[in-house]
């Protein structure tokens, strides 16, 4: 089974793709094909997109029983310990559109130290465990 997520392609590459995938919603395009169609369809995609993103997810022979090319896209594939995730470019609004930060600005995007679940609950008087104190 194989997903191919377009998005800001030209029309005609489009509707190349629904000659072998069946467009089950604008841009996003499922189906089944061998492995020498679905590599000939990756290449005729990127060969054809000016700009615009593409995303295709097929079975593979791993843990996860799925691999993921991608193309336009920030978020790259990665692989961690045998697994493959996406992983999102970390946007800072002083510095280019995608970047590293630095480890001073990590300090400062760390978490809450509580949840908004965990401050409306504390607004509305519950106590913080469902134990009885001893």
């Amino acid at each position: 089974m194989i997903v191919l997520v377009l998005s800001a392609v030209p029309e005609g590459l489009r509707g190349h793709v629904t000659r072998w995938l069946l467009e089950i919603s604008p841009g996003v395009f499922v189906g089944t094909l061998s492995t020498r169609v679905r590599e000939r369809l990756w290449a005729i995609v990127t060969e054809n997109m000016r700009t615009g993103r593409a995303v295709m997810v097929y079975r593979a022979r791993n843990e996860q029983g799925l691999a993921f090319l991608t193309w336009g896209d920030p978020w790259k594939p990665v692989d961690f310990e045998g697994i493959t995730l996406m992983m999102r470019p970390y946007h800072s609004e002083g510095r280019g559109q995608y970047s590293e930060p630095d480890p001073a600005e990590r300090q400062l995007h760390k978490r809450p130290a509580m949840s908004n679940f965990q401050r409306r609950r504390k607004a509305q008087g519950f106590p913080r465990s469902d134990r009885s104190e001893r």
